[in-house]
């Protein structure tokens, strides 16, 4: 009979996951789990695509099960969450981005960005493009680091397959589009679900590795900004970055013919390249934190089950 897997194992395995995506080499793109799903959704949205919603929860359904396959074929926690957590990535492309900015290079730092964020980078000065790689860490810390673990924790390598493949839709059409407007509804909106819990965790972290005079400006800029922006988790996070930090992010952003005026989040002066370190350390302590916490829960857990027999 095959064991049941226990709390306690789920979240040490997370831990572990987390802890090893930091130092696993990145796959190549045709061999990465992530990048083979994005592959056969795509074929999945040809054969699905049709201009109503109801299509796109189809599609949706298709990625979710999918997605939990894969998570569940790497084997185990550990390795589901190594492989679909990508903090270090993450920091280290925002961090690349800064060196081309020390250096001068704003035309080189605007070409980077993309890999980062879906905004048109054409216009943007270096503190924009600065304030854009900002915005992503925070937001991405939640899709890429706390999401994945935090569900592994919860439902093991299904868990972190699950999420990656809601965050991999969402990314590929539940973005506002012509096309995608009806059809991408359901996967926007698993996202939002699937990533309500992590932003606020995140939030949590970022708070409690605050200074202690930053953080009222941290609750304010969560309790005052957040809720205008057009995303319910991203809002959250980039407005506890720019409170811990003391900057000023959000504003006014375009994507390719269209122009969004999204509010401002946080008060202080608007970003410069070397407040991209700044967010990148922030975001890696908030990392370790959790794999901490995780950590220690998963020993506690047997020994809370052992106290009530």
């Amino acid at each position: 009979m095959r064991r049941r897997r226990r709390p306690g194992g789920r979240l040490r395995g997370a831990a572990v996951g987390l802890a090893l995506s930091e130092v696993a080499p990145a796959l190549p793109d045709e061999l990465h789990p992530v990048a083979r799903f994005g592959s056969a959704m795509t074929l999945v949205e040809e054969a699905l695509w049709r201009d109503e919603r109801e299509a796109g929860v189809a599609y949706a359904a298709v990625g979710l099960v999918l997605g939990a396959i894969g998570g569940r074929a790497l084997g185990s926690t550990a390795a589901a969450v190594s492989v679909t957590a990508a903090g270090g990535q993450l920091r280290r492309t925002a961090l690349d981005i800064h060196d081309r900015l020390v250096a001068g290079d704003l035309d080189g730092a605007r070409a980077a960005l993309p890999a980062l964020v879906g905004r048109d980078p054409s216009a943007l000065d270096a503190s924009g493009v600065a304030a854009a790689v900002i915005e992503s860490v925070a937001e991405n810390s939640v899709d890429a680091v706390f999401a994945p673990a935090l569900w592994a924790a919860l439902a093991g390598p299904a868990g972190a397959g699950a999420l990656r493949a809601v965050n991999t839709m969402d990314a590929m059409v539940g973005h506002r589009s012509e096309r995608h407007e009806r059809f991408g509804w359901a996967a926007a909106r698993a996202d939002d679900l699937a990533n309500l819990v992590p932003a606020r965790c995140f939030a949590a972290a970022v708070w409690a590795l605050a200074p202690a005079e930053r953080r009222p400006d941290i609750l304010r800029a969560i309790r005052q900004d957040a809720p205008v922006h057009p995303s319910p988790n991203a809002g959250v996070a980039e407005a506890a970055v720019a409170g811990a930090l003391g900057l000023e992010l959000g504003g006014p952003l375009r994507y390719g013919d269209r122009t969004e005026d999204r509010p401002t989040l946080g008060s202080g002066p608007r970003p410069g390249a070397h407040d991209i370190v700044r967010a990148c350390e922030l975001a890696a302590r908030a990392q370790w934190l959790l794999v901490g916490g995780l950590g220690a829960l998963g020993l506690v857990a047997p020994l809370g089950r052992r106290g009530r027999r």
